[in-house]
Formats: structure tokens, sequence, C-alpha cells
């Protein structure tokens, strides 16, 4: 089977590799140069390339160009993995065996954008695991594969995003298995209203101290990394905080934001309920010219 693949991101290239150790032939891919959308970008046309493999940077996935040479190397299929923008028709009906898409949701609920910093963020108990055909709406196509994944208790992006490639990884192959003995089968999305998650912004990323020690921690753990971290203006300088802990407490007329102590070189600052502990701040507070109580 002919397979053509885009992608942009560290998930993309390692459902590549999945593709490329499988009997299938890859016939070209597509990336992007640069990519300020994704701070998990990779590029997915450089890695090809040193592969000996046909590819093409686009900034516009469905232009006239782009779908010629599409057109040119005649996919059986396509996967398009980790991109941001829609496919529109007259790509999507170019492969015979359709477009595979993908979506770290338990879809049809939490389309959109950024699945997995608003499902930590949000504190979900679990994510979901999701390759679908794509058509011209967003995170909508009939389902071939789902797998609901547990969030664990205080799990942070980086190790989420490891899941759900060990788990997506292990989908691919199944996948390409019932292309190959031409069993493939798919499922309608359930007919219920689905919801749609918003592009984050720079101030969803900021520490609003008022919130609870748990909220706060979830937006933490949520936007570690490949994401570009959690942080606080202090002093007109803006630190990034990577790790944090819970510190139980019942402190009154204490307003969020104080530093209340210092321990093992940590500052623990009251929030709206209980306090956190900063475990890692980029950069280091200079905790000699801090007052505290």
């Amino acid at each position: 089977m002919k397979i053509l693949f885009i992608g942009t991101v560290f998930f993309s290239k390692s459902i590549l590799d999945v593709i490329l150790r499988s009997k299938n032939q890859i016939v070209g891919t597509i990336g992007k140069k640069s990519n300020n959308f994704n701070s998990d970008y990779f590029d997915i046309v450089k890695y090809s390339k040193a592969r000996n493999i046909q590819s093409i940077y686009t900034k516009n996935i469905n232009s006239k160009l782009t779908a010629q040479w599409i057109r040119k190397k005649k996919p059986d299929l396509i996967f398009c993995i980790g991109w941001n923008n829609l496919l529109k028709k007259h790509i999507l009906k170019i492969p015979p065996k359709g477009v595979i898409g993908y979506h770290p949701s338990d879809l049809p609920l939490n389309r959109g954008r950024h699945p997995i910093i608003w499902s930590i963020a949000l504190g979900l108990k679990k994510i979901g695991s999701t390759f679908y055909f794509m058509d011209k709406k967003a995170d909508n196509g009939k389902i071939i594969s789902k797998k609901i994944l547990k969030i664990k208790k205080n799990i942070n992006s980086d190790l989420l995003y490891k899941d759900l490639t060990r788990t997506g990884k292990k989908q691919v192959k199944k996948i390409l298995i019932s292309f190959s003995k031409g069993n493939i089968k798919s499922l309608k999305q359930k007919s219920i209203k689905p919801n749609f998650w918003r592009k984050r912004n720079f101030d969803d990323g900021k520490i609003d101290w008022r919130m609870s020690a748990f909220n706060i921690q979830n937006l933490i753990n949520a936007l570690n990394k490949p994401y570009p971290g959690a942080h606080f203006i202090f002093k007109n300088k803006k630190y990034i905080v990577w790790k944090s802990q819970i510190i139980k407490n019942k402190l009154k007329n204490i307003e969020p934001g104080k530093i209340i102590k210092i321990l093992n070189k940590n500052p623990v600052v009251k929030c709206g309920e209980d306090s956190i502990k900063l475990l890692n701040i980029k950069p280091k507070l200079n905790l000699e010219k801090i007052k505290y109580l």
C-alpha cells in the first residue's frame, strides 16, 4: 500500500516510524518549515529526506501546487497527524482508501485545540487516543480505533504525551494490519452534541494565586514540556514553573500570592485554597531578597 504522510509534531514522527517499519511504501511526506503554533514542532521534511523519502514543505496544505504534488504520488492512503489546518474536499478525495487523522480525546467529546493541555488543566480522569477517517469538519469522521487512557494523579503533559504516543503506535500497527487483510472497519461517532476546546492563549498559562492549589498544580502539569510552561510575573519579570507540590493548610487572613515560608530552599505560596511549594522555577528566585511570614 502506498502511503503519503502529513505531519509537523513529535507525535507525527513516532507514527511515521511505525509506518516505515511496516511493509507499506511511504511515497512522500509533507511538513512545515517553521511552526509557531505547536510547541512540540518536529521537522518531518528534514527527517524524511535523510531517509531518501521525497518530501516538501507547504504553507497551505490545500493549495493547488500541494494538491498536484500529492496526486503525482498516487497514494492509496494518507495519514494526517499533528496538522493544525483542515483538509479540504479536493485533498480528502485523492487517496481511494481515505485520509486518517488523529485526536487525543474521547471523540466526539473535546474536539478542537490543545486536548492534552485542557484535559490536565481541567482535572479530567481520562483521555482518548482516537484515529478516524477525516472529513471536511474538524475531528468529525468515522472512528477507526479508539483507546481510553486513565489520566494518572498528578501526571504532567510530558508523561501523558509519552503514554499517548505508546498507545498510538500500537493502534497504528493494528490499523495497518487491518488494511493489509482488507478488513478495516469504522464506526460513526456517537450522536451526542460535541464540545470544542478553543486555542489557548498567553493568559491561560498565567498563574492566578487566587485559584486553589489543586487547580494551580493542574495548570503547571498541563503546560509542562513539550509545552511552554505555566508562569507568573514577579517584579515585572516572568518566571516559569515546571514542578510544584500542594501544601495543605487552613491559613486565614493571608492574601493569595504571599510567600508564607521557605522549605528546603523552595518558596511556599498561599493560594485561594491551601498553598503550593514551587520546586522548579526558571529563572531561579533570589530568595534572600524576598520577605515572607
